[in-house]
């Protein structure tokens, strides 16, 4: 692990005691490279959750960065928490999703960073981090990477996936682009839940990401924040320790990462569509209605056949899927449940 950028710390910075705690039992266990992270104000979406505790916590960070000589970072999300954090003299400033998603914001705040660099030349900025946007859009997250790498500081990219999903095609078109721009896994935010996290950190190994970012709170139960996807420190250092996968075909595991997700969207989907079925046929009892009405399948299925040839796909391929999926639905709304 020792080659790897490992990013720990809890999702919010909730005291100093919770964040000294949280960093030393790490560093007690950990001896490979460090950086800590920890958020100090916390865009949410819902207003009424923890927002974090704002500016008084990187007086916290810095005396993490002095005491325990590890380097630290937060995230920013407007252009005073730029100014606040690099006057703090923190190491690395992230740039979280919803911020990635907006094209505007990154370059207001790539300019703020400027001019904080301008006026504060031996600053010790050291890195930039940039997650991908909460939708998938890998070349909003490239250009977001280039916009900062304009700096001259080195850019890092975080894959986060979105909404829970890994989104390893997103990842994979970044790799094929731009292959000099180090990776890392999040997987606190892809898998949403902290059982997750080992089977993602896994793949991203094999997949030779460079680093990850992994949310560790010094106690998970009662982080005030994202409590489910946070390890402990000793979980953290178990996972660190374990032995990591050897993949003699990469580019064929990024593929397969990205079919098999693919898949899952597709099963989810049929589950969705067979319990709208289920409320139609719920209906159509209602109302005394036929449950098998041909005309509807045909037209269904004449618009799937002319999408099928637009998109090269075959007659066969559409018969089959839709044939399968009509038969389905009829049993699902032939059903009494």
């Amino acid at each position: 692990m020792q080659d790897k950028i490992i990013i720990a710390g809890p999702c919010a910075a909730e005291s100093e005691e919770q964040l000294m705690a949280t960093a030393k039992a790490i560093c007690s266990s950990y001896d490979g490279p460090l950086i800590f992270r920890a958020g100090v104000w916390k865009p949410r979406t819902n207003p009424n959750t923890f927002q974090g505790i704002g500016e008084q916590a990187l007086a916290w960070l810095q005396r993490i960065q002095q005491t325990m000589n590890i380097a630290v970072a937060t995230e920013v999300a407007t252009a005073s928490h730029v100014v606040q954090a690099m006057q703090m003299g923190i190491d690395y400033l992230w740039i979280g999703a919803r911020t990635s998603a907006n094209p505007i914001q990154v370059q207001a705040l790539t300019d703020v960073i400027a001019q904080q660099l301008d006026k504060h030349s031996t600053h010790r900025l050291k890195g930039l981090l940039i997650k991908n946007p909460m939708h998938q859009d890998a070349a909003l997250w490239i250009g977001n990477i280039e916009r900062m790498e304009r700096l001259g500081i080195p850019v890092w990219a975080v894959h986060r996936g979105c909404s829970h999903q890994p989104a390893w095609e997103m990842a994979y078109t970044l790799h094929q682009t731009r292959p000099d721009i180090p990776l890392l896994i999040d997987p606190s935010h892809m898998g949403g839940n902290k059982e997750a996290i080992a089977p993602l950190l896994t793949n991203a190994w094999a997949l030779q990401y460079d680093g990850a970012m992994i949310e560790t709170h010094i106690h998970p139960q009662d982080a005030l924040s994202d409590a489910k996807q946070q390890l402990s420190p000793d979980e953290l250092v178990a996972l660190l320790s374990a032995d990591m996968p050897k993949t003699e075909d990469c580019e064929l595991m990024w593929l397969r990462s990205a079919i098999d997700e693919v898949d899952n969207q597709l099963w989810e989907l049929i589950e969705h569509r067979m319990s709208i079925a289920n409320q139609i046929g719920m209906h159509k009892r209602k109302q005394s209605l036929a449950i098998i009405q041909q005309d509807r399948f045909q037209h269904i299925l004449n618009k799937r056949l002319a999408w099928g040839k637009a998109h090269q796909l075959s007659d066969t391929l559409i018969h089959t899927v839709m044939n399968a999926i009509h038969d389905e639905s009829i049993n699902v709304q032939e059903s009494k449940n």
